[in-house]
């Protein structure tokens, strides 16, 4: 047995006694002090870096040579040298290189309408993978736009599966809730050839939408909303199975300005690009909210206006569901942005509920 092969085996017999629970951890979190070695492992599954790049030729590559190989970082080199490390120290834990992002939109249509490029692609994601010790790739696409689009980026994923076979390697990706999106896709075949798919459960609202509203809700109050559950929904009748999904938690808020709640016509938008990370809420002088029926919460004063997140009690309501519709777990973006006292943790909260009995 191949080395790849038994560290493959040992991370499906762990994945059979426990639900997932990752963490993405962005390579420029490193220029603002962040290392892989802060999040806390014994709460923790699976690491996606990111983001590597990918070129118009198809050519996948590290995209910051300092901050993923030379950086100081938890008394090595580069957030690449930090985890290999942890998976020494962690033997359970898995790490996967994510590809894409939220530049890749232009790129990646371009390398999956190709049958040349999507195999030069896959060979050079290989290649990465080995020189550096990952477990495997993770695709984040965004987003398929169209179906001809849906339809490449299932042949990328196939090209891709050649050349990392499933007993060896992990091949996940990162999908929106968004059934715009979702509908261009043929999902059945793309979970066949998919370990796992990311449900990005979250930005349903913003500053690029009229009204304010919450922006990560497990469940919707109109048919017309996007929610989580309703994400899943449509993965699970459009042909994937239920344990490859890992519903997304967002590790921050989104800000509306001059508002109270949901529904309003604000006025701008608090914080960095209209967000606060989660470790930067409530704000202060605003007070905590919980919407039990939706799964959402919010705080609403200080210099955030209406902000809208995920606290410990939601992260609880949603790996409730997790169990419920017996899905795959959870994943967080990103983990630097988590908590640090344990009682706010929401990678904490997740795992234990999704462990508890």
């Amino acid at each position: 047995m191949s080395s790849s092969s038994s560290r493959r085996r040992m991370a499906t017999s762990v994945a059979n006694v426990m639900f997932t629970n990752a963490v993405y951890f962005p390579n420029f979190k490193i220029y603002s002090g962040a290392t892989p070695g802060m999040l806390n492992y014994g709460c923790i599954s699976h690491v996606f870096y990111a983001f590597a790049s990918v070129a118009a030729d198809g050519s996948v590559f590290l995209s910051d040579e300092w901050a993923d190989a030379q950086a100081p970082c938890d008394g090595v080199r580069g957030g690449l040298g930090s985890l290999m490390h942890l998976k020494q120290a962690h033997p359970h834990l898995r790490v996967i290189l994510s590809i894409g992002g939220g530049n890749s939109g232009e790129v990646f249509p371009i390398v999956a309408s190709n049958g040349m490029l999507r195999d030069h692609f896959a060979r050079s994601a290989r290649g990465l993978v080995e020189a550096s010790g990952f477990d495997g790739i993770d695709i984040c696409w965004e987003y398929p736009s169209d179906p001809q689009q849906g339809a490449d980026f299932t042949a990328l994923l196939g090209a891709t599966r050649m050349h990392l076979p499933a007993d060896e390697y992990f091949l996940t990706a990162a999908l929106p809730a968004n059934q715009g999106v979702l509908q261009c896709i043929d999902i059945g075949t793309a979970a066949y050839y998919l370990d796992m798919i990311n449900l990005m459960a979250y930005d349903f609202f913003g500053s690029w939408t009229h009204r304010s509203g919450h922006h990560a809700q497990l469940y919707s109050m109109s048919k017309d909303e996007t929610s989580g559950s309703a994400g899943v929904a449509f993965l699970v009748g459009a042909g994937c199975p239920a344990k490859k999904i890992n519903l997304g938690i967002p590790l921050y808020g989104r800000s509306f300005l001059g508002v109270s709640g949901p529904g309003h016509r604000y006025k701008g938008a608090g914080g960095e690009e209209g967000t606060f990370e989660y470790n930067q809420l409530p704000r202060k002088g605003a007070k905590e909210q919980v919407d039990k029926r939706i799964g959402a919460a919010m705080c609403v004063g200080g210099d955030g206006g209406f902000v809208s997140y995920d606290n410990p009690d939601t992260v609880k309501m949603k790996a409730t569901f997790c169990k419920q519709k017996r899905l795959g777990g959870l994943f967080y973006w990103s983990g630097p942005s988590d908590a640090q006292e344990k009682s706010r943790s929401l990678i904490a909260a997740g795992f234990k509920t999704l462990h508890s009995s």
